[in-house]
């Protein structure tokens, strides 16, 4: 088992920034690739960034790109998302998630991770 959890969200101006931190407990983290997705009233759960277990890959969604930033620290058991240039179409309950299957890709879809955290809500204000 592995337990998630959140922290850093909260509400912000139009091209402000928020750093959101994640947690992990009960398995060795460093074996864990993790990704980042959010969802937003109404809206499917859509994945935002990913980084693999031993952090040699990272990925993003087209609409982050070039604005956030994925990082882990094994030490810390904790996985970052920097989060730069806000905008309001970023607003949603951002969610971590492990996958433990140590591949050497990110998996996409929600379905992929085992483990999730209980989000963090974002609120970017116009």
């Amino acid at each position: 088992q592995v337990q998630l959890v959140e922290s850093g969200g909260g509400l912000v101006q139009a091209g402000g920034s928020l750093r959101l931190s994640c947690a992990a407990s009960g398995r060795t983290f460093s074996s864990l690739g993790m990704g980042w997705f959010r969802q937003a009233p109404g809206k499917e759960r859509e994945f935002v960034s990913g980084i693999t277990w031993s952090a040699g890959n990272t990925d993003y969604a087209d609409s982050v790109k070039g604005r956030f930033a994925i990082s882990r620290n094994n030490a810390k058991s904790t996985v970052y998302l920097q989060m730069n240039g806000l905008k309001p179409e970023d607003t949603a309950v951002y969610y971590c998630a492990a996958d433990p299957t140590r591949l050497p890709n990110i998996p996409l879809r929600p379905t992929s991770y085992d483990y999730w955290g209980q989000g963090t809500q974002v609120t970017v204000s116009s």
